[in-house]
């Protein structure tokens, strides 16, 4: 072990480099399900047993889960009540399928550092083509909403889910 150093930069305070820690989150589990159930045997497989085969009309979920680390400055954000977006892109894979977005939003609350973004809807209603779609997420972690704090914390990206819209 060391001993003290030598620099005194106060009569009676300590000093730190890292006080406050820092901030930083995590992507996962990105999912897109169709209503539909599982298929009831591996033999026999149809469109309203796929949830990942979805008809214009029908509901379905895309959601991930952002979980932030527990240090000082990230319980300071989280109780400030940072705004975290997700942008959930459905990427056309060819044919008449284009690229279509849609975007969710919360705020973060003091002391809940794990949060589950949800897109509930339709085909239909986001305005996708019937086609092949390959499924990523985009998230913007800020700002904070507070009169001092920075535009953006930090952004996020993760991809790899698929889903096929038909016409019913």
């Amino acid at each position: 072990m060391s001993a003290q150093p030598t620099v005194q930069y106060a009569a009676t305070g300590t000093y730190s480099r890292n006080i406050l820690g820092p901030a930083f989150f995590e992507m996962s589990d990105l999912k897109v399900a169709g209503t539909a159930g599982l298929s009831i045997s591996p033999e026999f497989t149809a469109l309203t047993q796929s949830p990942c085969v979805v008809t214009a009309n029908e509901t379905l979920t895309v959601k991930i889960q952002i979980k932030f680390n527990k240090s000082p400055l990230t319980s300071l954000l989280m109780c400030l009540g940072t705004d975290v977006y997700v942008r959930f892109v459905f990427e056309g894979v060819g044919g008449d399928a284009s690229e279509k977005d849609v975007e969710v939003m919360l705020t973060t609350v003091q002391d809940q550092y794990a949060y589950e973004l949800i897109w509930t809807g339709t085909p239909q209603r986001a305005q996708m083509k019937p086609g092949l779609y390959a499924i990523a997420s985009v998230a913007q972690i800020g700002p904070v909403r507070h009169d001092c704090s920075q535009p953006i914390i930090g952004y996020g990206y993760l991809a790899g889910a698929l889903l096929q819209v038909c016409t019913a």
